[in-house]
This record gives structure tokens, sequence and C-alpha cells, in this order.
């Protein structure tokens, strides 16, 4: 069984690069608030569907202090000299009628400088483990249909993947329960 709360791996990105994708900490606060200011505006709007141009303490709060059962948040970390940079974040919400929830909701982030290295795929791959293990069968996600990035993720993720187009909205479902862990 994983350790949700003190989950770590180590993983190689398609430039070499070295990252930690671990849970997020309480102790992330401000590491979180310094990768959310590294954000652009396309960025953050593609991820929150409006320009955000503050965090506030009961949304980072929200973001750090998770429960690990309804709500799983991982994050993509460097070194960055001495200190650990925070370079994408993701997480999934559990919800439905079942016990425990078969179902969850999924989001992520990555600097802009780090886009097409394969962080969100790698942020997916961990969190859609940690979730199938928990028994959730299906992940959902809102996405801006200009958001080919993500949606190029999803594509590529190796779900199955449904796509309806909602209210000007792509509407993905990724089966977990297909997908070879």
């Amino acid at each position: 069984m994983i350790d949700v709360e003190n989950y770590s791996a180590q993983e190689t990105l398609k430039n070499g690069l070295q990252v930690t994708i671990r849970a997020i900490r309480p102790d992330d606060k401000s590491a979180l608030l310094a990768a959310f200011r590294e954000l652009d505006e396309r960025t953050i709007y593609m991820r929150f569907f409006a320009p955000k141009q503050h965090v506030t303490p009961k949304e980072l709060k929200n973001a750090t202090e998770v429960d690990f059962v309804q709500t799983v948040a991982l994050v993509t970390c460097i070194q960055d000299g001495t200190e650990e940079k925070i370079i994408g974040a993701g997480r999934y919400i559990a919800f439905g009628n079942a016990d425990p929830p078969d179902r969850a909701e999924v989001a992520f982030t990555v600097e802009e400088d780090y886009h097409g290295l394969g962080i969100a795929s790698l942020i997916l791959r961990h969190l859609a483990g940690i979730a199938k293990e928990k028994g959730v069968s299906n992940f959902h996600a809102d996405v801006l249909p200009v958001n080919k990035g993500m949606l190029t993720v999803f594509n590529r993720s190796g779900f199955p993947v449904k796509r309806e187009y909602v209210d000007g909205l792509a509407h993905i479902t990724l089966s977990l329960t297909e997908y070879p862990l």
C-alpha cells in the first residue's frame, strides 16, 4: 500500500533534468506561492479559466494542507542550489457516492519554462497510480479547448479517453481501470 502522505519518487525529464515528485506538505506554502508568482497570465488562465493575480491565504492553506484521502496533491521539484523549487503541481479530489469514492477531478499546472518536458504526464501517471490503489476508477478534467498542451497530455496518457464539449469546455474522462500501471 502506498504511503501517500510521504510519497516521493525520482524522475528524469526529457531534457535529462532530475526531478522529485512528492506529496505536498503544509510547509510548502512559501514555495508554492513563489511557483504561482512565476506563472504567466496564459498559464494561469488555462488552469483557472480566469485571470488570477493573487493566491489568498485560504487558497494556499487548502492547496498545501490536504487529507490525502479525498484530496491528493503532488508537487514536482528541482534543486535550485540548496533550495528545493516547485516547478509543477497536480491534485485530484475524489467524489461520488461509492465508498470509497470511485471518481476524481484531476488538475495540474507546470511552470512555463518547463512546458514540453513531460512533467504534466509524470504528475498524471503518479496521481493515477495512487488513485487506482485507493479505488478511483475514473479521472475527470475540464479543459479549455485552446489548451492544446493539456489535451495532448490526456490523449497521449495511455488512458482510454472520452471527450465531450459542454459550455465551452472540453470535459475529459480517463478510465484508470484500463490503464496498465
